[in-house]
């Protein structure tokens, strides 16, 4: 048998579940990705914080 050229095209339902998976992709964005960025953003802030700040010069 002959192959066609181009893609298979995709049904209703092919189309349908892709979407689906899409909208499930961006809501892990949202829920996973973006609080993991803030966390690792907060605690590079912190450590910066931590190592610039004055020290007190308290000598015996």
């Amino acid at each position: 048998m002959r192959k066609l050229k181009g893609a298979v095209k995709e049904t209703a339902r092919q189309k349908r579940e892709r979407k689906q998976e899409f909208a499930k992709m961006r809501q892990q964005i949202h829920t996973v990705v973006l609080p993991t960025f803030a966390v690792i953003f907060l605690l590079i802030c912190v450590y910066v914080y931590l190592k610039t700040r004055p020290t007190s010069m308290q000598y015996a």
